[in-house]
């Protein structure tokens, strides 16, 4: 599906120099691999073709407009928020550590 998308957006083989020896659909993959997996393209497997070449086609593509001829919306349409960056409570601050000082002193005095 996602294949039948982009193979028409993808710039055909050159008729000059060295004839493309790699498949693209492999490059593709390679490159979706990165974001999904969320490492750095050198930590890139061995099924994929090497990481310069993936590299290398996706400066290309990124380059020459490739990836704008996708036709994606340039807003997002969808928000993700991190549990880490959600306030968990109200209440905070000076006001929370005052009172943890003070329960060690109020168990001591009973």
């Amino acid at each position: 599906m996602q294949w039948s998308l982009l193979e028409p957006l993808l710039p055909p083989d050159s008729t000059k120099g060295h004839p493309r020896t790699v498949n693209l659909r492999e490059v593709v993959n390679g490159i979706l691999y990165v974001p999904r997996g969320g490492i750095p393209w050198r930590l890139m497997p061995y099924d994929p073709p090497p990481w310069g070449t993936v590299w290398w086609y996706f400066r290309k593509w990124r380059v020459n407009g490739t990836w704008e001829q996708e036709g994606r919306n340039a807003t997002p349409s969808g928000t993700i928020i991190d549990s880490q960056s959600v306030r968990t409570t109200e209440k905070g601050g000076l006001a929370a550590m005052t009172l943890a000082r003070e329960c060690p002193a109020a168990s001591a005095t009973s």
